[in-house]
């Protein structure tokens, strides 16, 4: 079983899949500690509800963003976790954060990158009169939001759409990603060599992994 730390700063959707999916042994792993920079979220009320050790790791009371990350990686270091997964952590991380925790660092971004990195992707997404979005799960690397592609999921873009109406299609999608992905790596399947992500020794596209049916 793989030990798994979730960093979040909200509601904490997506850590509700990951738990739900390691409760039911989709992942052979269980997540050890739930870590968020944000205090009373709700996310961290889902972890104390699953019995996880959860923590509020305040970034307001560091001096700089070196100093948070620092401190950060030592409370994550103390549940020696196989893999930490940023699930809606709103935080520019140092590069000294992302070498320590290098190959075992993944997050998903609400767009198909390499398009629209950062913020506000899904109105982006209408702005620019796309037909299609989605989201990613990667490798987290230096550059934000430009790791290694692990796996992408599409949604449709109709005409009268508003960013919430495509935020939730988005988010059905992250829900089944997210897991899946999660799964691969606790199975030993999904490795970061380099700048690259490898799932079963086949490197793997900048889109990731495409295949027209599911894969479990």
């Amino acid at each position: 079983m793989k030990s798994i730390v979730v960093l979040i700063s909200g509601n904490g959707s997506n850590l509700q899949a990951v738990i739900d999916a390691c409760a039911s042994g989709f992942i052979a792993g269980q997540v050890t500690a739930v870590i968020s920079n944000k205090t009373a979220v709700f996310g961290l009320q889902r972890a104390a509800e699953a019995g996880i050790a959860n923590h509020a790791l305040s970034h307001k009371n560091f001096a700089s963003r070196d100093a948070y990350d620092k401190e950060l990686i030592k409370l994550i270091d103390s549940y020696q976790p196989d893999l930490v997964v940023l699930a809606g952590f709103m935080r520019i991380l140092t590069a000294g954060f992302v070498n320590h925790f290098s190959g075992k660092l993944l997050n998903i971004h609400p767009s198909l990158l390499p398009k629209y990195q950062g913020l506000n992707t899904h109105q982006r997404a209408i702005d620019a009169g796309d037909s299609e979005h989605g989201c990613s799960v990667h490798f987290v690397t230096e550059q934000l939001d430009g790791g290694p592609v692990i796996l992408q999921a599409k949604v449709p873009v109709f005409p009268n759409d508003d960013a919430k109406a495509v935020a939730a299609r988005v988010h059905e999608q992250e829900h089944q990603l997210y897991p899946l992905v999660i799964r691969w790596f606790c199975q030993n399947r999904l490795q970061q060599r380099g700048d690259k992500a490898w799932l079963d020794n086949n490197l793997l596209s900048e889109q990731g992994y495409a295949n027209d049916e599911d894969e479990t």
